[in-house]
């Protein structure tokens, strides 16, 4: 039976999983590195120096508060070191009413940045999970897919990132995530191969031990 999660009612009564005290503390203030982070001035100062290696002015009156607008939309773009993914897949739901189907959430767009050419990366992700005791609301994972995508990152990172975080906190039976993403640094810098699109794949569980229950995940992707 395939059931999605558009077919999945909420439960009434939530759970917020317990955590050690200790290890709930060190998740509430995420640390990007050890890495010293630059003031908003040396920021500005960076992106200047970028525009001037570029070849143009940032002095000229189109360019003069481009410095400010870039440190601006980093905040926004790499928003996602400052998100506690376990934190963001805390509350579940545990009346699920003898429901022991797949839960599938399918076409998450998301944008991201390749950490080897800061180029832009866009794709969409698909996420499949087989409840044991308890779900989440679907808007968590696609809040979740948000929290890693709005990183420096790599797609193999991320898309075993996301599995091993609902693995983590929700305990299923067996999670699937399957991305697909167009990268920029592909197609608008050297071989300059437009048409290509990057598939990712991270199983575990149910997913990696039965092969009919993955095949038919995997079939559904290619039938919508």
């Amino acid at each position: 039976m395939n059931i999605t999660a558009d077919h999945l009612q909420r439960p009434t009564r939530a759970t917020t999983l317990p955590e050690d005290r200790d290890h709930a503390a060190a998740k509430a203030q995420p640390r990007r590195s050890d890495t010293p982070v630059p003031t908003r001035s040396e920021t500005e100062a960076a992106v200047a120096a970028l525009i001037r290696w570029a070849g143009d002015d940032p002095a000229r009156p189109g360019l003069v508060d481009t410095p400010a607008r870039v440190a601006r939309a980093f905040e926004d773009w790499f928003g996602g070191y400052g998100l506690v993914p376990d934190n963001i897949l805390g509350t579940t739901f545990d009346e699920i009413g003898g429901y022991a189907d797949p839960v599938e959430l399918r076409d998450i767009p998301f944008f991201s940045w390749c950490e080897h050419h800061m180029a832009p990366i866009r794709g969409k992700a698909h996420i499949a999970y087989l409840p044991d005791q308890r779900v989440v609301g679907i808007s968590k994972l696609a809040r979740l897919v948000d929290a890693f995508a709005r990183r420096l990152q790599i797609q193999e990172r991320m898309t075993d990132q996301i599995a091993a975080a609902i693995q983590r906190v929700l305990q299923p039976a067996g999670v699937a995530v399957v991305i697909e993403a167009q990268h920029d640094c592909m197609r608008s810098r050297g071989i300059r191969a437009c048409g290509t699109s990057l598939m990712t794949k991270a199983m575990s569980g149910a997913y990696r031990e039965n092969a009919a229950l993955r095949g038919e995940f995997l079939a559904s992707l290619q039938s919508r």
